[in-house]
């Protein structure tokens, strides 16, 4: 740590503290200790300022799928630069970059779409759709049906609008969200929420109840849509129960809401499909993706929209005469470049194929630090886990905040050499799709002596 009376005062440490309002960091915390400055990066893991190095193992934000050194990502992008570095897609402009991954991103597509919107971050993406959600209901006649139901415990990203999708407190407090006519129903966790005896099951059916029940309080004719991240990954990686999707998607359609899948995290191969609506029978009439499209290393979002929604945006923006949304750099061509390379990687080295060799190596590793007396619970699937911190496992009490137990254990991890990150209560693993299975048992093996760390630093008295 970097400590402010240590902090020489032309050090990198020093001048970023002087001028960057960084997110989701504590900036009082922040001020005291300085920020962990990386260099360079090297297949999985990432080197600091002075030469430490450290396995990145939530893929930065869940996003460097090939890791920190794909030279073909890089030459994709230099090649790009050379030919044609920007331009936009206003005004029906366009270029072979976009075109290709559209066609590519369509023909992937989990279920039946039509058209792809390109933005700049998650964020972006489900700010979109959104805007097509009421741009939709008012252009098939039916301007009441805007509420936007989403999930407690959901995240959908920073933006105003898909901030208020977001069902955490830290990204409402202080800053007056949700907005008015964005909903939330409950979070499908059977450890947070199931009754005594509850099956999985009947969690599910009470879950799709709950939402029924809401629907129907507000009124069937105003409720536009529904969010879902297929596996809900920043809320604490929770894995919905058995016939969840399939009782909530059957009570979307009895009120003819849309279903907007989030594959900001689950896309591309994380869970060990191709999307996560894969993985658990979803049917979205949108779907929004980001992070591991261009592997982290360009910011570039997609949107797919399904016929049925394009065909009302065709009608409805040829009667105003022009679609009035767009960003300046959405299918920015080296953006698109390094993301047609990065689909092409996947492919070629059978990424897929991989995850599903490794993925059970790393749920099982996870499943072997349950017993630790702070694990109050795993959970995961595919290349994703995480560990519940709890104060008593029996009661699944968690500590008091202000002790900080979970972001002891990741700086505990960092000490050993792994970067992982410590939400609320969480600790969390989304290692780059590359990984090995002797890396994998080599990252939880160390998060396990973090762990070791952690107790024995509470039991001093801390």
């Amino acid at each position: 740590m970097i400590g402010g009376n240590d902090r020489r005062a032309n050090s990198l440490e020093a001048r970023d503290v002087a001028t960057i309002l960084h997110p989701y960091t504590n900036p009082v915390v922040h001020e005291a200790d300085g920020p962990l400055v990386l260099a360079r990066g090297d297949g999985i893991h990432v080197i600091d300022s002075e030469g430490n190095r450290y396995v990145e193992a939530l893929a930065g934000l869940f996003c460097a799928s090939l890791g920190f050194s794909e030279s073909r990502l890089v030459e994709a992008a230099h090649r790009q630069m050379q030919a044609l570095p920007f331009y936009h897609s206003f005004g029906g402009r366009s270029h072979e970059p976009a075109i290709e991954l559209s066609e590519r991103l369509i023909a992937m597509a989990p279920v039946p779409m039509s058209k792809v919107f390109f933005a700049n971050s998650g964020s972006e993406a489900n700010d979109t759709a959104i805007k097509l959600v009421w741009y939709y209901h008012n252009a098939i006649g039916k301007p009441r049906k805007k509420k936007i139901i989403s999930r407690q415990r959901a995240y959908h990203g920073v933006t105003v609008a898909s901030a208020s999708l977001t069902g955490l407190p830290y990204t409402h407090k202080a800053f007056d969200l949700p907005l008015a006519g964005i909903l939330h129903t409950d979070c499908p966790s059977l450890y947070h929420h199931g009754l005594p005896g509850e099956t999985e099951e009947q969690f599910a059916t009470r879950c799709a109840q709950s939402l029924e029940a809401l629907i129907l309080g507000e009124d069937p004719d105003t409720i536009g849509a529904f969010f879902a991240e297929p596996l809900m990954a920043s809320g604490g990686c929770i894995v919905p129960p058995a016939t969840y999707y399939e009782k909530i998607q059957a009570v979307l359609r009895r009120y003819d809401i849309l279903l907007i899948a989030d594959e900001v995290i689950c896309g591309f191969g994380r869970l060990g499909t191709l999307f996560g609506s894969e993985a658990f029978g979803l049917k979205p009439d949108m779907i929004s993706m980001a992070k591991q499209l261009s592997a982290g290393y360009q910011p570039i979002s997609a949107l797919m929209v399904n016929e049925t929604i394009y065909g009302a945006v065709r009608e409805q923006g040829g009667a105003i005469g022009t679609f009035g949304h767009g960003f300046t750099y959405s299918g920015h061509p080296v953006a698109t470049a390094v993301a047609l390379e990065t689909l092409r990687i996947y492919e070629e080295r059978d990424i897929l194929g991989h995850v599903r060799a490794v993925a059970p190596v790393m749920q099982a590793a996870l499943d072997g630090l349950a017993g630790h007396p702070l694990v109050g619970d795993k959970r995961g699937m595919g290349l994703i886990g995480a560990l519940e911190i709890t104060s008593d496992k029996a009661t699944k009490t968690p500590f008091d905040p202000a002790l900080g137990v979970a972001a002891k254990v990741g700086k505990f991890a960092q000490a050993r050499g792994v970067i992982t990150r410590a939400m609320g209560d969480m600790i969390h693993l989304c290692p780059p799709l590359i990984i090995t299975a002797d890396e994998i048992r080599d990252v939880v093996a160390k998060i396990g002596g973090a762990l070791d760390d952690t107790l024995s630093w509470l039991e001093r008295g801390n």
